[in-house]
């Protein structure tokens, strides 16, 4: 089993930043991979940004350029810096970590103002 904890949502205006930090426990020797996906009301969830054990990294296309994805193994955990965020950015944001199962987190707001 692993465990996922989100933290550093909130409000910000357009063109600003955040920080999304992952805190993982348990087996986290097995996960191959970590990620964040985001859910706006109405929409389905879409993928954001994934980091593999290994350090390889994907973007969606939408993000790339203003979102980075980071992890630090000796804490467990996996950053998102969002960068010139937009109105568009605004979601809640999920932390996924799998192995040869699926894991995720509860989600932390993120709202983006005009």
């Amino acid at each position: 089993q692993v465990q996922l904890v989100e933290s550093g949502g909130g409000l910000v205006q357009a063109g600003g930043s955040l920080r999304l930090s992952c805190a993982a426990s348990g087996s986290i020797d097995s996960i191959i991979g970590m990620g964040w996906y985001r859910q706006a009301p109405g929409k389905q969830r879409e993928l954001v940004a994934t980091i593999t054990s290994t350090g390889s990294t994907n973007y969606a296309h939408s993000v790339k350029g203003r979102f980075t994805i980071s992890s630090d193994n000796a804490k467990n955990t996996v950053y998102l810096q969002m960068n010139s965020l937009k109105p568009e950015d605004t979601a809640v944001y999920l932390c996924h970590a799998w192995n040869e199962f699926d894991y995720w987190g509860r989600g932390t707001q993120v709202t983006v103002s005009s």
